[in-house]
């Protein structure tokens, strides 16, 4: 509450109540019919009934600036509120870019000549696979001759690289 709001009310409060005063002295006088003391009692009740309504007039404008500040204060409110949701909407965006580059990175696992060559002695599939006939521990894909297909996160086919080199999606 507003300083100038509480002095108008307990101004108002206090000059209505010192009002009773001088009326109750005018209402005496005019039970006794004296016009003189009448008169001056009737001055100070007009007197205070003045400074009652200034006081009034006071407490009414103490409490349009509050009206005014608590206005400015809820629109500082809200103006933070949307910068702070756009400062969350930036930051949840940051962090869904960041996991979509990570979910992207896969590992590569390349396979020497050697490695190769050893495949090739002790599995044999490249031979048997073009022959028609499959070895007890290979896939049916290996021998059909159908290459494993590899499935991105978006249900996409991933196409490997025409290296000689074999990639692992993990």
């Amino acid at each position: 509450m507003n300083t100038k709001t509480m002095e108008g009310l307990v101004g108002a409060r206090t000059n209505i109540n010192l009002l009773n005063t001088p009326f109750r002295v005018y209402k005496e006088a005019r039970r006794r019919g004296d016009t003189a003391v009448m008169e001056r009692a009737m001055g100070y009740v007009n007197e205070f009934s003045d400074k009652s309504e200034e006081y009034q007039a006071e407490a009414e404008r103490g409490m349009e600036e509050d009206v005014e500040a608590a206005r400015e204060k809820a629109k500082a409110e809200r103006e933070r509120a949307v910068q702070k949701r756009k400062e969350e909407r930036k930051e949840l965006e940051e962090k869904i870019e960041k996991s979509r580059e990570e979910n992207r990175e896969t590992d590569i696992v390349s396979v020497s000549e050697e490695g190769k060559t050893l495949l090739k002695e002790t599995t044999g599939t490249e031979d048997q696979a073009s022959a028609g006939t499959a070895p007890e521990n290979t896939t049916s894909a290996e021998a059909t001759g159908n290459k494993p297909v590899i499935y991105t996160k978006t249900g996409e086919i991933s196409q490997p690289e025409q290296t000689a080199s074999i990639s692992v999606s993990v």
